[in-house]
């Protein structure tokens, strides 16, 4: 396949290190991938805050950007999920462009199980890590099971986790609560925002956990920052640099 990275926003500003993880993973796997150089925002976090107007054009920018690819691969559920489930707005229903590249949109995890059949990751991680299932991923594109439905689904994340050498696996009691960034949320509603955060890492914490590994780098900054305040003896990694090898 001829496969194109996006790579977001806050990941190519303050986490590069996730987007070159994410490539070697590929690479790895014998994909061959693509950085179309002249990618932007998705235009989610104007279309978060009502902005629908100024969505409309970067929306439609990015949907032409990946036109030409076989899949697009993207190390964020939230990302994901913007052009699968909310681009429709910017769209008339019968466009071929973006129904095709809309098809063929998929979150990093998502893309190694359904597409590739990944099950087995050949890498060593000798630590005790947790999961933070995060809301768009969950609940948006269903890598996992959610509390509130009776539905059966394959915990995407947890698959390539559990595939790995030495690595050991804890729950927090709360496995798919929140964490309270929800992007410009954590602006308008600061305190509420911080507070379930704090919560997130404390529940974490009482795991035993010494690194939360999630697919949205958006949620493991917020959390991040919460833990580098409070000087609390607990990491945040992106699946994708556990794959890798990254140490932690």
């Amino acid at each position: 396949m001829n496969v194109a990275l996006f790579v977001p926003c806050y990941i190519d500003q303050f986490y590069p290190d996730v987007a070159v993880a994410t490539l070697e993973c590929l690479e790895r796997l014998g994909v061959s991938v693509e950085y179309p150089a002249g990618q932007t925002c998705c235009g989610q976090p104007m279309s978060n805050t009502g902005c629908t107007e100024e969505t409309a054009p970067v929306a439609r920018r990015w949907i032409k950007m990946f036109a030409d690819y076989d899949a697009v691969v993207c190390p964020s559920g939230s990302c994901t999920s913007m052009v699968r489930h909310h681009y429709e707005d910017y769209f008339d229903d019968d466009d071929p462009v973006f129904r095709k590249v809309k098809e063929r949109t998929f979150e990093f995890c998502e893309f190694l199980v359904d597409q590739l059949g990944v099950r087995q990751v050949q890498t060593r991680f000798p630590h005790r890590v947790s999961v933070h299932a995060s809301c768009h991923g969950l609940r948006e594109l269903r890598l996992g099971p959610s509390s509130e439905t009776m539905v059966q689904r394959e915990d995407k994340l947890g698959t390539l986790l559990r595939s790995l050498e030495d690595i050991e696996l804890v729950s927090p009691s709360r496995t798919d609560e929140c964490c309270g960034f929800g992007g410009t949320f954590a602006v308008a509603e600061r305190e509420t925002s911080v507070a379930m955060g704090n919560d997130r890492v404390r529940d974490h914490l009482a795991a035993g956990s010494e690194a939360i590994v999630a697919g949205d780098m958006s949620c493991l900054m917020h959390m991040e920052g919460l833990i580098r305040r409070q000087k609390l003896p607990i990491r945040v990694m992106h699946i994708a640099q556990v794959l890798a090898g990254r140490a932690l």
